[in-house]
């Protein structure tokens, strides 16, 4: 399933995107609220296999691209939790952050998982510092639901604030959307 927004191309991703999608976890800067920006070999144990990492064969996680020019700009997924649940995830490539992308796709992303996947709730989760994350799943349609202590706090500066989650029902997204 390809999904196109205004501005990206998503498809499901392919080994051909194992290298962009590596190179994406060898930035500090976009590692940062996942192991403090720590990369390969420097991650903790305790933050090592944590978070989605994938290589180009995974299902549900699709590869984003400029329309038009193709160019990587990151990865999306909507990960099956349960047959009526998933977790909406995502990563950029930092030249791309603060343009809206991340909102644009993570909002395909959670209308496909309605619309056609069949979710019944989609759910999401980021540190508590992490501000510009927050406000992507914000516009995507998730709400605050709770914050978490983090057993990785001291692994990661700005840790100690926790690990938020949200998420939005198939009954909230119906209403959003009339």
């Amino acid at each position: 399933m390809i999904l196109h927004t205004p501005r990206l191309t998503l498809s499901p991703c392919r080994p051909e995107d194992g290298r962009d999608f590596i190179a994406l976890e060898h930035d500090p800067d976009v590692m940062r609220h996942l192991t403090g920006g720590r990369v390969g070999a420097q991650v903790p144990a305790e933050l090592a296999g944590t978070y989605l990492q994938p290589r180009g064969g995974e299902p549900h996680v699709w590869t984003a691209r400029r329309n038009g020019a193709a160019s990587f700009v990151g990865w999306f997924c909507l990960w099956p939790e349960t047959d009526q649940h998933a977790e909406l995830g995502y990563r950029l490539r930092r030249d791309h952050w603060g343009q809206g992308l991340a909102s644009e796709g993570a909002a395909a992303l959670v209308g496909w998982g309605f619309g056609s996947a069949g979710y019944q709730r989609i759910t999401g989760c980021t540190m508590a510092a992490n501000h510009a994350s927050r406000r992507v799943l914000e516009k995507a349609g998730l709400r605050h639901v709770r914050t978490l202590p983090a057993a990785w706090a001291a692994a990661i500066p700005d840790g100690a604030g926790g690990e938020v989650h949200y998420e939005i029902t198939r009954g909230d997204w119906i209403a959003q959307s009339a």
